[in-house]
């Protein structure tokens, strides 16, 4: 949770193991691309500092947070991954259209976790504002991007220990 007292950026290393094995995909939307490619660039970062190799990171696009659902489940059907992140921003405006895409997506999102046995993180932000999503793409509450790809590495982690 972004706010004045928690930055996205900050995480404790010593919890994590090396990912040096893990393979992982990326599915990010192209809508509101200004905010999303500074979300995947920590997601990236973060994954690297924890030992994910660049080759086994896997990034394909999808045009809106709506698709993110299919996107996800289309990576888990042609790869074999430990973990998929998917990266959107939706932002509220002036119809009922923004409850329907967050609501879309993060049922979908989590309906494909559970069908596929499959830890994704969910980094999504649905922002009543485009200077919120800046906020939280590297602005003053730091970069979701970084927080969702330490809790993937985590739930990855969960998953192989109870193996």
């Amino acid at each position: 949770m972004a706010t004045s007292i928690k930055n996205l950026s900050k995480y404790d290393k010593k919890n994590l193991s090396n990912g040096a094995d893990y393979k992982i995909g990326i599915v990010v939307s192209e809508w509101n691309e200004a905010i999303t490619n500074k979300l995947m660039k920590g997601a990236i970062d973060t994954f690297k500092e924890n030992g994910v190799s660049e080759k086994n990171i896997l990034i394909k696009s999808v045009p809106g947070a709506f698709e993110l659902p299919m996107g996800a489940q289309t990576l888990l059907e042609s790869q074999k991954l430990d973990g998929v992140i998917t990266i959107g921003t939706v932002i509220q405006g002036e119809t009922k259209h923004f409850d329907y895409v967050c609501s879309g997506a993060t049922q979908g999102i989590m309906t494909v976790m559970l069908n596929y046995n499959t830890p994704i993180s969910f980094c999504v932000l649905t922002d009543n504002n485009m200077q919120q999503s800046i906020d939280r793409a590297g602005g003053k509450h730091g970069n979701k991007g970084i927080e969702c790809a330490v809790s993937l590495l985590k739930m990855i982690q969960l998953q192989r220990s109870l193996k």
